[in-house]
């Protein structure tokens, strides 16, 4: 089996993070070769090694996957300075300096997309699978134009999208559904179902919900991820007490890693998303 799977978000937080590094563990326990990919991430949260920097939540991916840590699967990082600047990291190394009307009108589009898609085939040369991480959300309508971490790169690597909304905010069912609407349709067309994540209790009771969901957008849910107490890193923080790369900290974290795995691997319909790779 080989392919792309790219996992994107309703809103930033909404577990697409988690559900990348799970889906990563799931295949690499199967005897895959995989890797996760994130065309740009904005973080202060990163990781060095061997001389490159990468954002903290690519390098607990790469742990998942199993695979060798490489600049590649977070070509561009933006580090974010205030007023509206960030340090941009390009293949681990820094670039410069940009304001964040410089980065989209100047570098996105022409210098970031084609960086983006140079690491992307790197690694697709060398592993079964790619799971694809986007960024915030799809439907910011201001940002469509410039966004190389989600459709656009979905068009690209030609991956199919698994959609997922965090149901402990609220609003999840509009979200996802609101999401669909703001997307032009061979973006819509591009997504295959959805995942809801962080739920508390009984899921029968969500399909109404899920049942409306498919009425108006022809998508179907693929999977309701329990909310699941991890001792590992966020993306944007480090209040989970535990330093990654600690020597000492190394066996937790894989007990924490197939944890997640489990659990996902529990409450999703793996048959269809390995359906979606084949």
């Amino acid at each position: 089996m080989t392919g792309t799977l790219m996992i994107q978000g309703t809103s930033s937080g909404a577990g697409k993070t988690t559900l990348v590094t799970a889906l990563c563990r799931i295949f690499s326990n199967a005897g895959y070769s995989v890797a996760p990919f994130k065309s740009q991430n904005m973080s202060n949260y990163s990781y060095k090694e061997r001389g490159f920097e990468i954002s903290q939540a690519q390098a607990i991916q790469a742990v998942a996957a199993r695979t060798v840590m490489t600049p590649h699967i977070n070509p561009i990082l933006l580090k974010p300075l205030g007023n509206y600047r960030s340090s941009v990291l390009v293949q681990g190394k820094f670039y410069k300096k940009m304001t964040a009307q410089n980065y989209y009108e100047k570098f996105a589009l022409t210098r970031g997309l084609k960086i983006a898609l140079e690491s992307f085939h790197t690694l697709k040369k060398s592993h079964d699978i790619i799971i694809i991480e986007g960024a915030g959300s799809p439907a910011e309508i201001n940002l469509q134009k410039y966004d190389i971490a989600n459709m656009m790169i979905a068009e690209k690597t030609n991956s199919p999208v698994l959609l997922v909304a965090d149901i402990e905010k609220g609003g999840s069912f509009a979200s996802l559904a609101g999401t669909m609407l703001l997307l032009p349709k061979q973006h819509q067309n591009l997504v295959r179902g959805f995942v809801v994540n962080k739920f508390r209790g009984n899921k029968n009771l969500l399909e109404p919900g899920f049942r409306k969901l498919q009425q108006i957008t022809s998508k179907s849910v693929l999977g309701v991820i329990p909310m699941v107490d991890l001792e590992l890193p966020n993306e944007d923080s480090l209040d989970n007490r535990i330093s990654l790369f600690r020597k000492q900290n190394q066996r937790k974290v894989e007990s924490e890693i197939e944890k997640l795995a489990r659990t996902v691997r529990r409450s999703l319909d793996m048959k269809k998303i390995v359906g979606l790779l084949t």
